[in-house]
């Protein structure tokens, strides 16, 4: 990959947290924030539960004055998976961002509960103990993620 398609991806990510970004019709993408609209904007946290297995939750991302503060992070880094790449059964790395850039996942967490994720998704992910999560590229296209190591990883 090029240093010029990284910065495009950077720039991509960077704009799809804000709420900026739009297909190249002019569209924007879905559940991207947009500074006009006041539609709820979600983000997806994993953590592990009391029963050490991975459970989920959404969380209201605000944007007052338009621009949401993330937790301190430490660096960042782009993962690329092939289509009908699976990873079973896993604990996150450490406390991290995950936002995925292109293509589309399919996270599967306690009791079976299964969370699509697309470009401009942000999850939070927090299960670096426990059972972990299932995640599956869906489609047929690469799935490229922007991954935000939090500076904080005690949780707390």
């Amino acid at each position: 990959m090029t240093r010029k398609m990284l910065a495009l991806l950077f720039a991509f990510a960077v704009g799809a947290i804000v709420g900026h970004v739009a297909t190249p019709s002019g569209t924007p993408l879905v559940g991207v924030a947009q500074a006009q609209s006041h539609k709820p904007v979600f983000m997806t946290r994993l953590f592990t539960g009391p029963d050490k297995l991975t459970h989920s939750e959404e969380v209201p991302m605000d944007f007052p004055g338009g621009v949401l503060k993330l937790l301190p992070i430490t660096s960042g880094e782009l993962h690329l998976a092939a289509p009908g790449n699976v990873i079973d059964w896993h604990r996150a790395p450490r406390r991290q961002y995950v936002i995925t850039l292109v293509g589309h996942a399919e996270l599967e967490v306690a009791g079976g509960k299964k969370i699509n994720v697309g470009p401009g998704h942000v999850d939070l992910v927090e299960d670096v103990t426990g059972k972990g999560h299932i995640t599956k590229v869906i489609g047929t296209d690469e799935r490229i993620t922007l991954q935000l190591p939090l500076a904080d990883q005690s949780g707390k």
